[in-house]
């Protein structure tokens, strides 16, 4: 079989996993931390498939036994238990590197009751999963950074539900991320699974922001479902004494606009967030939401009306001291604490929508975001299926995650090469998030800068970077790239008038290892702190510099790291080690933002 023909095969089996109906039609539900709703997580029953033979097996229907001839291969009683949430990586030695196929599956009650619907909301699932509730197929979906739900109503018992979940991370070509990336694929139901109820007539989607270019005039586009016309919608801001009222559309939608007066808008030295409350018939939905105007003019990023400069850093969904996936809230104040610590008002979550529990706490600790989709290095742009697919993953980001006023930046890209089936496919990322949402701004992530001899400086040839309303470029001089010459003769001249980010830069060092600051080679403190304040050096030299995002904040597990001693499986850029130590490049880093 040739690579064409294997490639195919590969992506049709892959389609042939999600080839079912159901959940691919429904709309996310807005704010289900602010529903009510019955917790799924805990110990779930587990059956490790390798070879992909338990849906052939219809293990999903939990048979039994019945007479003295019968007997079944699979079974989930008392075998494999896995937590949910998390990853099956780091909970049993066996699963630290595998892809494939995890069972898993849990009873669980649901007392009826009428005049309400009920939906399975996932978190989200590493990479691709169906769906089964007691023995039958209900939905499924891919990708393993965003939420997705099922409708359930009419179909579950009062007592004794089974609900099973074929998870598979295998990676393949057609996939989001694709077959190689620099992180850990992590498999699993990482996130909250719950049950989700709301009353037949519910406010299904809003969003409500302030007007991009108006400090005081507040939009909100609501949507109901189940709600026939004429429908009455209020929504409530107390503090600032607002109730606004308008009327439902034959297709449940509603738009409000009103001008507000004392709006104090939310940005990182004072991240105020208003409580508003949404009601539609029986439904009353409630949650903290913060305004603040982002726009670009020239070459400055203003963030209520003043000038801004982005002190960032990325950081991995992860926890390295437990080499796992982060998905609690305690795993989020972690993160963030530790960024908080470094003086960042931004945080690049990186390369993927990371959880709601990390975005949400950043927006209260006052963080700028940057939040992408996995399009990363490896990418069929040409495909139209996956397209499509980073279409409908993109939208269910800013679905997700648009009533965030920290939310400043909708990443479509990082690290891709130019051509135009890229150019095509990442414009149409740009119109998915822009259909969703127009406050934002749009960004995407280089690593295509040069130096030009002739002109002795360094530039980019990317026509793309003219569709994006702010530049960033990923650059590591003195790691991947010799200087070619020294730090301080080191000028830009790349995507003049726009704001540029510095998006990635930075060294691999092992904390507690001490050598010459001169060779990369030593894997050294030393270097990597040299390495760091040479760049700080050269950012001088970048006229439309508005901003910097070192890479990363914490080293993190990769199998793409080979190194016996130095690496071992861990990516060794981190300012602070796989045990919560800061390497010396740490203090360099905050040092330089406590003088912006």
């Amino acid at each position: 079989m040739n690579m064409k023909t294997l490639t195919k095969f590969t992506i049709t089996l892959a389609l042939s996993f999600l080839a079912v109906t159901g959940v691919r039609a429904q709309d996310l539900i807005a704010n289900v931390y602010g529903r009510e709703m019955q917790s799924l997580n805990g110990k779930w029953d587990a059956v490790v498939d390798l070879y992909d033979q338990g849906r052939k097996n219809r293990i999903y229907l939990n048979r039994k036994p019945e007479g003295k001839t019968d007997f079944y291969e699979y079974a989930f009683e008392n075998g494999l238990r896995l937590d949910v949430p998390s990853d099956w990586n780091s909970q049993t030695p066996e699963l630290k590197y595998y892809e494939g196929t995890v069972w898993y599956a849990r009873r669980f009650d649901a007392p009826r009751r009428d005049g309400r619907r009920l939906f399975l909301h996932f978190g989200a699932v590493s990479y691709r999963c169906r769906v089964y509730l007691n023995g039958e197929e209900i939905g499924s979906h891919e990708g393993g950074f965003t939420p997705f739900q099922i409708e359930v109503t009419g179909k579950l018992k009062p007592a004794d539900n089974f609900l099973a979940v074929e998870v598979n991370n295998t990676r393949t070509p057609d996939a989001i991320p694709a077959m190689a990336f620099d992180w850990w694929n992590y498999g699993g139901i990482t996130r909250d699974v719950s049950l989700v109820s709301v009353p037949e007539v519910f406010v299904e989607d809003y969003f409500i922001r302030l007007d991009k270019d108006s400090a005081d005039r507040i939009s909100a586009d609501i949507r109901l479902s189940g709600a026939p016309a004429g429908t009455s919608v209020q929504v409530e801001i107390p503090e600032l004494k607002v109730r606004e009222t308008a009327s439902a559309d034959e297709r449940g939608a509603a738009a409000l606009s009103f001008r507000v007066k004392n709006l104090k808008r939310w940005s990182p030295g004072d991240p105020k967030l208003y409580r508003v409350i949404v009601t539609a018939g029986r439904d009353r939905v409630e949650e903290m939401i913060g305004f603040r105007n982002v726009r670009v003019e020239g070459e400055e990023i203003y963030l209520n009306g003043e000038p801004v400069f982005l002190k960032s850093v990325s950081f991995h969904e992860e926890i390295p001291q437990r080499m796992g996936r982060a998905f609690s809230e305690s795993d989020a104040v972690m993160l963030l604490s530790e960024a908080r610590a470094l003086g960042c008002n931004m945080i690049r979550l990186a390369h993927y929508p990371q959880n709601e529990y990390i975005v949400r706490l950043a927006e209260k600790m006052g963080f700028m975001l940057w939040e992408e989709i996995p399009i990363w290095q490896g990418i069929d742009f040409a495909n139209d299926a996956t397209r499509q697919k980073a279409g409908r993953m993109i939208r269910e980001m800013v679905g997700r995650d648009r009533n965030r006023c920290a939310l400043t930046f909708w990443g479509v890209a990082n690290e891709t090469q130019p051509s135009e089936p890229r150019n095509e496919f990442l414009r149409y990322l740009i119109s998915c998030c822009r259909e969703l949402d127009d406050t934002r701004l749009i960004v995407a992530a280089f690593d295509l800068v040069r130096f030009d001899r002739d002109r002795q400086l360094f530039v980019m040839d990317d026509p793309f970077i003219e569709a994006l309303d702010v530049v960033a470029v990923n650059k590591y001089m003195g790691w991947y790239h010799p200087w070619p010459v020294t730090p301080d003769k080191a000028v830009w001249d790349v995507a003049r008038g726009k704001p540029l980010i510095i998006s990635e830069f930075g060294g691999e060092a092992l904390y507690g290892q001490h050598g010459a600051a001169d060779v990369a080679s030593s894997w050294s403190e030393e270097y990597q702190e040299a390495l760091y304040r040479d760049n700080l050096r050269m950012f001088e030299n970048i006229p439309n510099l508005r901003g910097v995002s070192p890479w990363i904040l914490f080293d993190f597990r990769s199998p793409f790291r080979f190194h016996p001693t130095n690496q071992e499986g861990w990516n060794r850029k981190g300012l602070v080690s796989d045990r919560g130590c800061r390497k010396k490049a740490w203090y360099l880093m905050k040092a330089y933002y406590d003088k912006r």
